[in-house]
């Protein structure tokens, strides 16, 4: 079986293996590699394929006997194949899933002016793509460049923008490098990052209105094609799409609103026997964190207080992958929660009978009449939910429900 893998110097929270896994039947190992070690390991260690990530891009180029000619153009290398006579074959296939990614969603390029942040590794592979498209124009954001983020207003006309920054990448999320407002023209967003799903730049491409795209198609389009030079055998292109969807389910939190009593608790612990997965109680957190009790910490600080409090931790349990969150009922009465639950999370509304809610423990279904806070919330349930799941008679009815819908 031939010996495959990552090379680069921090991959703990790589995709790639299971990507892999999903294409071809070879091994797949993450290999962390410092700068001081990567001359041995490229020279004499025992691998046969190895797609290569930061930092390491450029540094392998010149252990490559052949470049493809991408892989030439761009001057950068993330695909290297061990050849029968010993030599090294360098690919660059981040091309091939840039490519692909920008088709897909269509974010046609051709005739337009392009604006790509960043001016790494990344960028020269994503100018070069765009020029090859037929951009009329490819202006590239650097911090110290001609074209730099204090005199951006000068490019507020572009059509097309590109971040190749790892800006708003996990663990920092929550950032973007610009504020899309700036640019009155735009018709498209790209964003090669692919943790979390929607980074901060993409969560405000969807609230204006503005056709975007993550990284995650373009990271397996890449994965395919070097999959290809691995196994030296063509790959179904559909197999980009299956192993996306799939890959999006997998890695996306489950996220649980509704009103307060509506079962969230139970139905989290359910869906975790179901799909292995951790549950997070954002109230147990709360308490944990304050050292009181919900109703303590109303007592003591208010209502104000303890959405402070609620805020602080959805901003921690958003960035997390593979979760189930379940929400205390008044999560969603402050919007700025909607993008931290929704940046890496299907948003799940569990509907209930307000008769059937239980008002125990809870301080402001004890202080009001549900019917009345239920109409003052509904519409803001209805603009956080990616999923509705009506009212049932049981806990199973209402898993089996979500399990349905994710599919």
């Amino acid at each position: 079986m031939k010996k495959c893998g990552l090379l680069g110097e921090k991959l703990g929270h790589s995709y790639s293996p299971v990507i892999h896994s999903l294409l071809a039947d070879y091994e797949y190992r993450l290999y962390e590699r410092q700068a001081e070690d990567l001359d041995d390991f490229i020279r004499s260690g025992d691998w046969d394929g190895l797609n290569v990530t930061i930092p390491y891009k450029k540094a392998v180029v010149p252990y490559c006997t052949e470049l493809t000619d991408t892989a030439r153009v761009i001057g950068s290398v993330n695909t290297l194949v061990r050849l029968p006579n010993g030599g090294i074959l360098g690919d660059n296939t981040d091309a091939y899933g840039f490519e692909l990614l920008l088709r897909q969603a269509k974010l046609d390029p051709a005739g337009k002016k392009c604006l790509v942040l960043g001016s790494g590794g990344a960028s020269v592979m994503a100018c070069a793509v765009l020029r090859a498209m037929g951009a009329a124009s490819v202006i590239v954001v650097s911090r110290k460049g001609q074209d730099n983020y204090e005199n951006l207003s000068k490019h507020a006309d572009a059509d097309l923008l590109i971040n190749t920054t790892p800006v708003g990448m996990y663990p920092n999320n929550g950032q973007a490098p610009v504020d899309l407002r700036n640019f009155r023209k735009l018709s498209g967003v790209a964003d090669v990052v692919y943790n979390p799903a929607r980074t901060a730049l993409l969560l405000q491409a969807e609230a204006l209105g503005i056709p975007h795209a993550g990284g995650l198609l373009m990271l397996v389009a890449q994965a395919k094609r070097s999959a290809e030079r691995f196994s030296g055998q063509d790959i179904d292109n559909a197999q980009i799409t299956r192993i996306t969807e799939v890959l999006s389910r997998q890695m996306q939190n489950i996220v649980l609103i509704g009103m307060p009593g509506c079962g969230k608790t139970k139905i989290a612990k359910k869906l975790s026997e179901v799909l292995d997965r951790p549950v997070f109680e954002a109230d147990e957190i709360i308490a944990e964190q304050a050292g009181m009790s919900i109703p303590e910490i109303f007592a003591a600080e208010g209502e104000d207080g303890f959405r402070a409090r609620e805020t602080a931790v959805l901003r921690e349990l958003g960035k997390r992958s593979r979760a189930i969150i379940s929400t205390g009922g008044g999560c969603v009465t402050k919007p700025e929660n909607y993008n931290l639950l929704h940046q890496n999370g299907v948003i799940v509304w569990r509907q209930r009978d307000v008769s059937l809610l239980s008002r125990k423990g809870r301080p402001i279904s004890l202080s009001r009449d549900l019917n009345e806070l239920y109409t003052e919330r509904k519409p803001m349930y209805e603009r956080f939910a990616d999923i509705v799941i009506p009212p049932t008679e049981t806990i199973e009815e209402a898993t089996e429900a979500i399990l349905e819908a994710l599919k």
